[in-house]
């Protein structure tokens, strides 16, 4: 048996509440709950029991790392589970609809010997997990963040006029990746000009000009979980404009930071930032929401948006990103990511959020 504190305890503790047995295929799920990176095999989990069938490839990994579960050599998959439901007399077997197509589930249907749960509340359920964030996974978030960090500090450096969105986006991967990072969290926005106003813009062959905006959106994974940043700086003097709309988005950010503790809604919290855009006469240039979950995902609950149903928990992590985007103009953006306290949060983002001007 796991450790009672581990996530795939806590899965078992549940499945006898509303099924008999839950199937896990999907690959972040599967290392969420075994602690191994593979792009194969079902963890089949029962209130007393769990098991992980995986292929030749794996087996040898899975037997030296994973100790939470029994590993099984698979042979015959459909065979081994129905083998397991049998011994385990389950009668309701559930899988994760958000992360179940309609080809895959008609095909468990086909092959598995008793009834298929298609309700929500396998989904539901790991989804609870996996938004309360434990220990190791924030020590995770943290070591991944300060990799991304010390990368924006390389990238202050190599940022010039005459360098391209392309090569400012290269530059910083490789430096994520050769320090340590596992992989990158996303694909890393590196934008210049009047490309910033656009809030997920893809980097192309634009070229720093003097006076522009640099915005990066970027992120490390370490052990699988995940950082998310984003910082806006100046290549030479800003206009007046831009400070001001600079200020006004960094004022917005430190009020939702402030904001953020156990029991607020997440439709509260964004509306805290987005009046202080609003209130300066910005709003319509504030387009999406003002934060999401990070983990072994980059976008997983909670969702901090106007039409958000979500409440904040404690040891939830949600970030804080405002913005201002003027169309053909330029947009600034503000990002960190924080962990929700009892009364209040706590910030592993430890990069300036003054303008900085190169």
């Amino acid at each position: 048996m796991p450790g009672e504190f581990s996530p795939l305890y806590m899965l078992m503790s549940e499945i006898g509440t509303f099924t008999d047995c839950a199937l896990i295929t999907d690959d972040t799920d599967r290392r969420y709950f075994t602690g191994m990176k593979s792009s194969a095999g079902t963890l089949v989990v029962f209130s007393g029991a769990a098991y992980l069938i995986i292929d030749s490839r794996y087996i040898e990994k899975a037997r030296q790392s994973v100790t939470c579960c029994e590993v099984i050599l698979q042979t015959k998959l459909y065979e081994q589970i129905n083998k397991l439901i049998e011994e385990h007399e389950a009668v309701k077997v559930s899988v994760n609809t958000s992360k179940t197509t309609v080809e895959e589930f008609n095909l468990l249907s086909a092959k598995i010997s008793c009834e298929l749960d298609d309700s929500e509340e396998l989904a539901d359920t790991i989804r609870n997990i996996r938004a309360v964030k434990r220990g190791e996974e924030i020590e995770s978030m943290i070591a991944a963040q300060r990799i991304a960090e010390d990368g924006l500090d390389h990238m202050f450096e190599f940022v010039k006029p005459g360098v391209s969105e392309r090569e400012i986006q290269l530059e910083l991967d490789f430096y994520m990746l050769s320090h340590g990072a596992e992989a990158l969290s996303f694909d890393t926005i590196a934008l210049t000009g009047k490309n910033t106003s656009m809030p997920h813009g893809v980097p192309g062959s634009d070229r720093v000009c003097f006076g522009d905006f640099v915005l990066l959106d970027f992120g490390a994974v370490v052990n699988g979980w995940h950082s998310d940043m984003t910082r806006t700086f100046c290549v030479g003097e800003p206009t007046e404009e831009m400070c001001r709309v600079y200020d006004i988005v960094l004022q917005a950010q430190l009020a939702g930071i402030n904001a953020v503790r156990e029991g607020i809604s997440a439709s509260e919290l964004d509306g805290v930032a987005r009046k202080v855009i609003s209130d300066a006469g910005y709003g319509q240039y504030f387009g999406h929401s003002l934060g999401h979950g990070v983990g072994m995902d980059i976008h997983e609950p909670p969702f901090a948006s106007p039409v958000s149903k979500e409440v904040l928990s404690a040891d939830m992590v949600v970030t804080v990103e405002p913005g201002i985007y003027i169309p053909d103009r330029f947009g600034v953006r503000i990002e960190d990511f924080v962990v929700v306290r009892e009364d209040g949060c706590f910030n592993m983002t430890n990069a300036p959020k003054e303008l900085i001007i190169l």
